[in-house]
């Protein structure tokens, strides 16, 4: 049952994000062609391929709860490969031969490209010495934490277009941002944590490395939230 919650929360987040990114896609490029359909499929792709690699073959001590709400409810969510046929039918039945193929083609080759590059990326960022640089006392995970910068990116970006879209007013506004960022940064910082219990560190001879690890976190997530938020006011209204 936990496990069900779990890809509920994640699903539903999936395609809150979907809904985003997908319109905002639509309205810069137009809808001559499924651009958004085809954005969320190679953005999702590329991010499953990393997070399978971070959270399923490096071997974490992560909850099946906790995979299977990112894995499954998340990306599987955000990805879709229902619209993505109903489009290329709809391009078929328009007599849009030519581009239905290229959908089809394109959003294949794409999305392949896209989860091996994702994969490659883990794999890149865990092959020395398990993402983990070591110093005297201290250790730096570094491959989780340019992990959570992609995420808490992603997630100033979606948060600015909320706003943007439903001009929130200004107490809305700080609620969502403190939800989000908020939310995002407990998980990440959970995720640390579990990480570097993983690698052997322990709260009672390691607290003032953990400390600073989970300080670096939260800065560096708070950081790219803010970028992301910068980048999602440069895209056109």
């Amino acid at each position: 049952m936990n496990q069900i919650i779990s890809i509920a929360l994640g699903g539903a987040v999936g395609a809150i994000l979907r809904f985003f990114v997908s319109t905002g896609v639509y309205h810069w490029f137009g809808r001559g062609f499924p651009y958004g359909t085809l954005a969320v499929n190679v953005i999702g792709s590329l991010l499953i391929g990393l997070m399978t690699e971070a959270l399923i073959l490096q071997r974490l001590a992560i909850s099946m709860e906790y995979r299977a709400a990112i894995l499954v409810g998340l990306f599987g969510s955000f990805t879709t490969f229902s619209t993505f046929s109903l489009d290329t039918l709809n391009l078929i039945e328009q007599g849009q031969i030519l581009k239905a193929g290229l959908n089809v083609f394109v959003s294949v080759l794409a999305c392949l490209l896209a989860v091996w590059l994702g994969l490659s990326l883990g794999r890149l960022l865990f092959s020395y010495s398990g993402g983990v640089i070591r110093w005297l006392d201290w250790v730096f995970p570094y491959a989780i934490l340019f992990v959570n910068v992609i995420g808490a990116l992603l997630i100033g970006m979606i948060t600015q277009l909320l706003i943007h879209r439903f001009s929130l007013a200004l107490e809305y506004r700080v609620s969502v941002l403190l939800i989000l960022v908020g939310l995002f940064t407990t998980l990440s910082t959970l995720y640390v944590v579990l990480y570097l219990i993983e690698e052997g560190l322990s709260f009672q001879k390691d607290m003032s490395s953990l400390l600073l690890v989970l300080v670096g976190n939260a800065s560096v997530c708070l950081a790219a939230v803010w970028g992301g938020m910068w980048l999602g006011r440069q895209i056109p209204a």
